[in-house]
């Protein structure tokens, strides 16, 4: 372990495997570094410290990395500012963060990685309800990445009856959404989405991811998150995988299933994150895609 400062945040930065992990000590939680030993100086996550939006209990700052939310969105409670020092512990091989209590969300949230392989972490996303009645939430783990790269989300077909003739795929859309937005495109079984630095508006989607994977491409390094859906209902329309765009960041995020917690209870979503060299380019976004999905075979 060593500590460093990443735009002015202070952090501790960790080896786990092949990977280097660089967690917030005074705000989160938040993972706000990810890189690969073959490139420690490229890091995955985009870090924004400025970036925010006023809120009625103060300003809540992205900070970028990755964060642990609560679906569906609401203002304020999904942006109740986490700027209070974290607890961060070591345990084994596994690396713990856990925020400060969110009193007026009667939630706590904690993050636990623990590497399962060379290239591939375990991520673990608890939120506890700490209130005194039962809460209904689903975990909403949300990445901002690494600026001019390319979100995947697989929708593969698969017929729900034997002729074929019932729709089998959705996906969700906002209101700011535009479907003739050039940062969207799509092949029969894969939706893209590029971030642009120059783009004028915000984009996002969702879907229920199948096979349940979703991954981020930049400069020939990708981020694969992989999952398991339940057999329960999601928030969002049924989404297990969204991605949100601007001018300044894409965020990767997953979401898992509505549940309700009684107090003292929590509930866990876990993503599984594979950092991979994929050789490719974004203008040949379905050919690329077909190489994402091909290293998860071999990784798996």
């Amino acid at each position: 372990m060593k500590e460093m400062h990443l735009e002015g945040i202070r952090v501790k930065s960790f080896r786990l495997g092949r990977l280097v992990v660089g967690v917030a000590c005074d705000v989160g939680p938040r993972v706000l570094w990810l890189s690969h030993e073959k490139r420690p100086d490229f890091n995955l996550f985009g870090v924004l410290p400025e970036t925010g939006v006023q809120t009625p209990e103060g300003f809540w700052y992205i900070y970028g990395g990755h964060r642990l939310w609560t679906s569906p969105e609401a203002m304020p409670r999904s942006y109740s500012p986490d700027n209070q020092p974290v607890i961060i512990s070591m345990a084994g091989k596994s690396l713990t963060v856990k925020g400060q209590p969110e009193q007026a969300n009667s939630v706590q949230k904690s993050l636990r990685l623990t590497p399962i392989g060379p290239e591939t972490l375990k991520v673990v996303h608890t939120i506890t309800n700490i209130g005194r009645w039962p809460i209904t939430l689903a975990a909403w783990a949300l990445s901002v990445m690494r600026p001019e790269g390319l979100a995947v989300i697989p929708v593969h077909p698969s017929r729900v009856d034997s002729a074929g003739l019932l729709p089998d795929r959705h996906l969700t859309l906002w209101p700011y959404t535009d479907l003739s937005d050039p940062r969207l495109s799509f092949t029969r079984d894969y939706l893209f989405l590029r971030q642009d630095l120059k783009a004028k508006s915000p984009v996002k989607i969702g879907a229920a991811a199948r096979p349940d994977w979703a991954a981020y491409w930049v400069e020939e390094l990708s981020l694969i998150k992989t999952f398991h859906k339940k057999n329960a209902a999601y928030p969002d329309y049924g989404c297990t995988v969204e991605v949100y765009t601007n001018a300044q960041f894409l965020e990767l995020e997953t979401v898992g299933p509505l549940e309700t917690l009684a107090p003292g209870s929590h509930l866990e979503h876990t993503e599984c994150w594979t950092l991979a060299m994929v050789p490719g380019n974004k203008s040949a976004p379905g050919k690329l895609a077909e190489l994402l999905a091909q290293t998860i075979q071999e990784k798996a």
